[in-house]
Protein backbone atom coordinates (compact mmCIF):
# COMPACT_ATOMS: atom_id res chain seq x y z
CA UNK A 1 0.00 0.00 0.00
CA UNK A 2 2.70 2.52 0.94
CA UNK A 3 4.56 1.80 -2.33
CA UNK A 4 1.50 2.78 -4.39
CA UNK A 5 0.92 5.89 -2.26
CA UNK A 6 4.57 6.84 -2.74
CA UNK A 7 4.38 6.24 -6.51
CA UNK A 8 1.15 8.26 -6.82
CA UNK A 9 2.63 11.11 -4.78
CA UNK A 10 5.82 11.11 -6.84
CA UNK A 11 3.84 11.12 -10.11
CA UNK A 12 1.66 13.99 -8.88
CA UNK A 13 4.71 16.00 -7.81
CA UNK A 14 6.52 15.33 -11.10
CA UNK A 15 3.53 16.31 -13.22
CA UNK A 16 2.60 19.43 -11.22
CA UNK A 17 5.33 21.56 -12.80
CA UNK A 18 4.46 20.52 -16.34
CA UNK A 19 0.93 21.92 -16.06
CA UNK A 20 2.20 25.41 -15.28
CA UNK A 21 3.91 27.65 -17.81
CA UNK A 22 5.59 30.99 -17.37
CA UNK A 23 8.16 32.67 -15.16
CA UNK A 24 9.49 31.22 -11.92
CA UNK A 25 12.20 31.63 -9.28
CA UNK A 26 14.47 28.69 -8.44
CA UNK A 27 16.80 28.62 -5.41
CA UNK A 28 18.84 25.40 -5.27
CA UNK A 29 21.77 24.39 -3.08
CA UNK A 30 24.15 21.62 -4.21
CA UNK A 31 26.70 20.37 -1.69
CA UNK A 32 29.56 17.96 -2.38
CA UNK A 33 31.65 15.52 -0.35
CA UNK A 34 34.52 13.17 -1.09
CA UNK A 35 33.98 10.31 1.33
CA UNK A 36 33.20 12.10 4.59
CA UNK A 37 35.21 15.21 3.61
CA UNK A 38 32.97 18.21 2.80
CA UNK A 39 34.15 20.08 -0.33
CA UNK A 40 31.75 22.94 -1.10
CA UNK A 41 28.20 24.17 -1.64
CA UNK A 42 26.97 26.04 -4.69
CA UNK A 43 23.67 27.89 -4.26
CA UNK A 44 21.86 28.94 -7.44
CA UNK A 45 19.66 32.05 -7.32
CA UNK A 46 17.86 31.87 -10.67
CA UNK A 47 14.92 33.39 -12.49
CA UNK A 48 13.51 31.30 -15.31
CA UNK A 49 10.78 30.63 -17.79
CA UNK A 50 9.17 27.30 -18.72
CA UNK A 51 6.61 26.25 -21.26
CA UNK A 52 5.20 23.57 -23.51
CA UNK A 53 6.49 22.57 -26.94
CA UNK A 54 3.58 20.87 -28.66
CA UNK A 55 1.67 18.11 -26.91
CA UNK A 56 4.54 15.96 -25.61
CA UNK A 57 7.46 18.27 -24.89
CA UNK A 58 8.45 21.08 -22.56
CA UNK A 59 11.38 23.43 -22.05
CA UNK A 60 12.91 25.74 -19.46
CA UNK A 61 15.64 28.36 -19.34
CA UNK A 62 16.95 29.95 -16.17
CA UNK A 63 19.83 32.13 -15.13
CA UNK A 64 21.17 34.41 -12.47
CA UNK A 65 23.89 34.13 -9.89
CA UNK A 66 25.46 31.25 -8.00
CA UNK A 67 27.15 31.59 -4.65
CA UNK A 68 30.11 29.17 -4.58
CA UNK A 69 31.18 28.39 -1.00
CA UNK A 70 34.26 26.12 -0.85
CA UNK A 71 35.23 24.53 2.45
CA UNK A 72 37.67 26.77 4.31
CA UNK A 73 37.75 29.50 1.64
CA UNK A 74 35.87 32.68 0.81
CA UNK A 75 32.57 32.47 -1.04
CA UNK A 76 32.33 33.90 -4.55
CA UNK A 77 29.25 34.99 -6.51
CA UNK A 78 29.40 34.13 -10.22
CA UNK A 79 26.97 34.10 -13.17
CA UNK A 80 25.24 30.81 -13.98
CA UNK A 81 22.40 29.33 -15.99
CA UNK A 82 20.65 26.20 -17.27
CA UNK A 83 18.36 25.20 -20.12
CA UNK A 84 16.53 21.94 -20.57
CA UNK A 85 14.06 19.97 -22.65
CA UNK A 86 11.67 17.19 -21.68
CA UNK A 87 9.95 14.82 -24.08
CA UNK A 88 7.11 12.41 -23.33
CA UNK A 89 7.87 9.22 -25.25
CA UNK A 90 4.93 7.17 -23.92
CA UNK A 91 2.42 7.59 -21.08
CA UNK A 92 5.02 6.20 -18.66
CA UNK A 93 8.37 7.01 -20.28
CA UNK A 94 10.03 10.38 -20.77
CA UNK A 95 13.43 11.67 -21.82
CA UNK A 96 15.16 14.85 -20.70
CA UNK A 97 18.31 16.84 -21.27
CA UNK A 98 19.97 19.85 -19.69
CA UNK A 99 22.95 22.08 -20.43
CA UNK A 100 24.42 24.43 -17.83
CA UNK A 101 27.24 26.85 -17.16
CA UNK A 102 28.88 28.25 -14.05
CA UNK A 103 30.99 31.40 -14.40
CA UNK A 104 34.18 32.25 -12.66
CA UNK A 105 34.96 35.34 -10.66
CA UNK A 106 38.65 34.98 -11.53
CA UNK A 107 39.83 36.18 -14.94
CA UNK A 108 42.35 33.33 -15.19
CA UNK A 109 39.87 30.51 -14.48
CA UNK A 110 37.74 29.06 -17.26
CA UNK A 111 33.96 28.93 -17.06
CA UNK A 112 32.56 25.47 -16.26
CA UNK A 113 29.98 23.70 -18.43
CA UNK A 114 27.77 20.69 -17.82
CA UNK A 115 25.29 18.48 -19.62
CA UNK A 116 22.98 15.67 -18.64
CA UNK A 117 20.68 13.30 -20.47
CA UNK A 118 18.28 10.82 -18.96
CA UNK A 119 15.11 8.82 -19.12
CA UNK A 120 12.43 8.56 -16.46
CA UNK A 121 9.87 5.78 -16.10
CA UNK A 122 6.74 6.44 -14.00
CA UNK A 123 4.99 3.44 -12.45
Amino acid sequence: MSKSVFAASAALFASAGAALAGPYVNVEANAGWTGSDYNSTTTDLHVGYEGELGENASYYVQGGASVVSPDGAESDTVPSGKAGLGLGLTDNLGAYGEVSFLGSGDAGIDRGYGAKLGVKYNF
